[in-house]
């Protein structure tokens, strides 16, 4: 019985076949779980309560699919908010959600009002924080180091001789991870360039090709312009791109592109991208599955920490 019930509601601790095996059997029977049952002897509802900043880029909706399926298949429904990338909004969002009772909550990062933070540390409800690893995640944490991402990427340059770097992205405090990410690159160009500094674009990113077009015409018409540019996203990557092209400026003999989350987008380019690969649906995946797991009781790892890669296309000179 509890292998069936474990099985069914998809929690850890069933190897890939038996499940398999027992869905067919479930399926030959016409069986589906009873969530009125469950909710009862909970006293939850079947309800997952994910919180993203938005879903109007790959990033997000990367992350959503992954948890979907895989909180679908363990009998759980799910209800989205977009937060904005406004911690106050997301507080509000969460105060609404937890008087539907529901039996889990995704949030993302891990910078959130100290209110909610503290309120949702008091209740029972599991949370799983996702995209921002932390080492102190109010239940559990699925994400990368964003900090880590930005030194590798700086690292990467200097590695390829780059001695003076651009930067186009949000303003400080708009997008946490992107704060993050600059942090690490700041510190890798201090340890290699001494005092040399970072100069940056900052840009409103809804728009965001149109942004990296102008934060990249903006830095190369500086006195001395940058010999690299880093961007918060492929997305402004995409938008520096055709900002070289309308200037005549050949990429990356005259200045390197560096991006970040390997879009689909990169791989339509008739110039690929360098740019740094990240886990969008293993995220989603892995944290659908291990707050599942501490729903039923089993507890997963408390922080998760997935790997990034660079991947190196033909916006960056070869290394000397």
């Amino acid at each position: 019985m509890m292998t069936v019930s474990r099985a069914l509601r998809g929690v850890e601790g069933v190897s890939e076949t038996k499940r398999a095996e027992i869905s067919a059997m479930a399926d030959s029977l016409g069986y589906v779980l009873n969530s009125n049952a469950r909710s009862l002897v909970h006293a939850r509802s079947d309800l997952i309560g994910i919180s993203v900043p938005t879903l109007f880029n790959d990033v997000f909706a990367d992350m959503m699919e992954g948890m979907k399926r895989t909180f679908e298949k363990g009998g759980f429904s799910t209800v989205v908010n977009t937060s904005d990338y406004d911690c106050e909004r997301e507080a509000a969002w969460v105060n609404q959600i937890i008087t539907w009772s529901p039996s889990g909550i995704v949030l993302t990062g891990r910078d959130h009002t100290k209110g909610l933070k503290e309120r949702l540390s008091r209740l029972t409800i599991p949370v799983v924080e996702i995209w921002e690893a932390t080492e102190e995640p109010i239940s559990i944490s699925v994400g990368i180091d964003h900090e880590k991402a930005g030194y590798d990427l700086a690292n990467y340059a200097v590695q390829l001789g780059y001695v003076h770097p651009g930067y186009v992205g949000p303003k400080d405090g708009a997008d946490q991870r992107a704060d993050s990410r600059l942090r690490g690159m700041m510190r890798c160009f201090r340890e290699h360039l001494g005092d040399k500094k970072i100069r940056r674009s900052v840009q409103d990113v809804q728009n965001s090709f149109k942004a990296g077009a102008w934060g990249t015409r903006q830095l190369l018409e500086e006195a001395i312009p940058p010999d690299v540019i880093f961007f918060s996203n492929d997305h402004l990557a995409f938008g520096g791109i055709s900002a070289c092209d309308t200037m005549g400026l050949p990429v990356p003999e005259h200045v390197g592109l560096i991006g970040f989350n390997a879009l689909d987008l990169t791989t339509v380019l008739p110039r690929p991208l360098t740019t740094m690969s990240t886990p969008r649906r293993e995220v989603g995946t892995i944290s659908a599955r291990n707050l599942t797991s501490l729903i039923h009781g089993v507890a997963p790892d408390k922080v998760t920490v997935l790997e990034t890669e660079i991947i190196e296309g033909l916006t960056t000179r070869a290394q000397f």
